[in-house]
C-alpha cells in the first residue's frame, strides 16, 4: 500500500468515527470493531452489530498514554507504571471511570477498560482523532476474532461502514486484561504482554480473578468456531484422540499449536475459521506451554471448547 493511500484510509477511517459511524480497526492484536466513545448512539451499534449483550463491556483505545486521566478517575501507582512499561501494546487497564464516561461503554459498570495500541495505523487513527475510540473485536459475539480485514468484512459485511487494512494483526490474540480497580491487581485475561511482565513491572503482588465476569473475554464460552474443539496436552495424547475419534461419523483433524507459542497465537484464529471453512466437525488440538504467550492461547483454546452458551 503506497503512502497516499495509507493516509487517506487513515482520514476515512477518522471521518468515519466523526460521523457516528464503525470502522474497522486494525491492532497488534485483533481486528476492533471501533466507534467513537463519546457518542453514546454509535455505541449501541456496536452493540447491535455484534449482537453483544448490553452489559459486557467495551475497551476504550486511546492515542497516548496521558489520554489515562480523561478517562480514569485517579488511576492507581500500578495502573500508572503498567501504562508507562507496556503502552503502546498489547495490554488493557481496567480503572475507576472518570465522570465523562459513558455507562454504555461500560456495561453500566463503575469501571473502564483503557489501551493504547501499537499498531502504526491504528495509533495514526487514533491521534488524528484524538478521542477515545470503543472497540471490542469485529466479529458475531462469541464467535472466533478477526485477524485480517478479510475475516471482518465477511462477519460483518454492510452492518460496518468501512474497514481499515492493516494487514495480519502480528500478535494475534486479544490483550491482557489487569484489573487495577482493585487491590493487589488481577489479570482477568491473559494475552500478549505475559502474567511474569505484569509482576514485574508492579513489583509486588498480582491476584487472581474472581467474581463475575466484568471485562471481555471473561465469559466461559466465548472465541467458538462451529466445529468442535478438543484440546491435548501432547501430540502422543493428540494422536490417541484421533484414534478414539475414528469410530464417530464426521470429519477430524490434528493440530500442533506446542512448537512455537507465538506463531501459535498469530495463527489460531486463522485455523479456527478455516476448519469451518472447509467442514471439519472436530479439531484436535495440542496446547502450547502454559507460558508467555502461550496462556493466553490455552485460555483461548479453552473457551473455544467449552460447551456453547
Amino acid at each position: 500500500m503506497t503512502t497516499d493511500r495509507r493516509r487517506g484510509d487513515i482520514d476515512r477511517a477518522v471521518h468515519v468515527l466523526r460521523s457516528g459511524g464503525l470502522i474497522g480497526l486494525p491492532t497488534e492484536t485483533v481486528y476492533g470493531l471501533g466507534a467513537d466513545a463519546s457518542n453514546e448512539a454509535a455505541v449501541r451499534r456496536i452493540f447491535a452489530v455484534k449482537g453483544r449483550p448490553a452489559d459486557h463491556p467495551l475497551i476504550v483505545h486511546i492515542g497516548h498514554a496521558a489520554a489515562l486521566d480523561v478517562w480514569a478517575d485517579a488511576p492507581s501507582l500500578a495502573a500508572r507504571r503498567l501504562a508507562e512499561a507496556c503502552w503502546p501494546g498489547p495490554l488493557t487497564l481496567l480503572v475507576p471511570k472518570s465522570s465523562s464516561v459513558l455507562d454504555v461503554v461500560t456495561g453500566g459498570r463503575a469501571t473502564v477498560g483503557v489501551r493504547v495500541p501499537s499498531h502504526p495505523m491504528a495509533l495514526a487513527v487514533l491521534r488524528a482523532f484524538a478521542g477515545g475510540v470503543a472497540a471490542p473485536s469485529a466479529n458475531r459475539f462469541g464467535k472466533v476474532s478477526p485477524t485480517t480485514a478479510a475475516h471482518v468484512l465477511a462477519d460483518l459485511g454492510d452492518d460496518i461502514d468501512f474497514v481499515l487494512d492493516g494487514g495480519p494483526c502480528d500478535i494475534g490474540v486479544e490483550s491482557t486484561i489487569v484489573d487495577c480497580s482493585v487491590e493487589p491487581p488481577q489479570i482477568l485475561r491473559p494475552g500478549g504482554v505475559s502474567a511474569a511482565r505484569v509482576h514485574a513491572v508492579i513489583a509486588g503482588a498480582v491476584g487472581e480473578p474472581d467474581g463475575p465476569s466484568r471485562a471481555s473475554g471473561m465469559l466461559p464460552s466465548h472465541y467458538a468456531p462451529t466445529c468442535g474443539i478438543e484440546v491435548v496436552t501432547s501430540l502422543t495424547d493428540g494422536k490417541a484422540t484421533m484414534a478414539r475419534l475414528d469410530a464417530q461419523p464426521g470429519r477430524r483433524e490434528l493440530i500442533d499449536l506446542s512448537i512455537d507459542s507465538n506463531a501459535a497465537a498469530r495463527d489460531l484464529y486463522g485455523i479456527l475459521r478455516d476448519a469451518d471453512r472447509r467442514g471439519v466437525d472436530i479439531l484436535v488440538v495440542v496446547e502450547p506451554a502454559d507460558d508467555g504467550i502461550g496462556a493466553a492461547v490455552r485460555d483461548r483454546l479453552r473457551k473455544a471448547a467449552a460447551p456453547r452458551v
